[in-house]
């Protein structure tokens, strides 16, 4: 079940979902709204491997801009932080977004219950576009969640993404074993 947006009011004045900075016309009917941080991040390596830690470039969005390039994955991140602990937060792009050939994850659309981060978005383009820190880049939808919850990922021993941060993060998956 998504959560509607009297819910997710009702969420957050609970404190199981935390927003900051928090700005209720960005309340949509079941969804809130996202903006671009003012982070990117592009890898430095031109073959990225899967079991070693690829170090990335992280760099500031000037004030007029910055223009993504096809054929380049960026790493970006959420001007919100956010954090949710009884209910899993879905990120999407917005359509506004999809239609100017802008897709903000490769994969990771969905957190985990106990997830307290900015969201680190996987960004790619299908053409030359310019982009703003600030810009509305997404949505979060929360589903709830039925029965209880035995491993928050906030307390997690072998979780990869809990430091807090407002800059983009890069893969971690070096840190597993295969």
């Amino acid at each position: 079940m998504i959560l509607s947006d009297k819910k997710i009011l009702e969420a957050i004045d609970k404190g199981e979902i935390v927003i900051e900075p928090y700005d209720r016309s960005r309340l949509g009917t079941n969804s809130y709204d996202v903006h671009l941080g003012k982070y990117l991040a592009t890898y430095e390596d031109e073959v990225l491997d899967a079991r070693k830690h690829n170090q990335i470039k992280t760099f500031e969005i000037p004030e007029e801009g910055y223009v993504l390039n096809p054929n380049t994955l960026y790493l970006g991140v959420t001007q919100e932080y956010t954090e949710t602990h009884n209910s899993v937060p879905f990120l999407e792009g917005k359509s506004s977004v999809g239609r100017l050939g802008i897709d903000i994850h490769a994969t990771a659309g969905k957190g985990d219950v106990g997830f307290c981060n900015h969201w680190t978005l996987e960004i790619s383009v299908s053409q030359k576009v310019r982009v703003y820190a600030g810009m509305p880049i997404g949505q979060l939808i929360y589903f709830a969640v039925e029965g209880d919850i035995e491993n928050y990922y906030n307390k997690k021993q072998n979780a990869k993404y809990n430091e807090r941060t407002d800059r983009p993060v890069e893969s971690m998956m070096w840190k597993n074993k295969f």
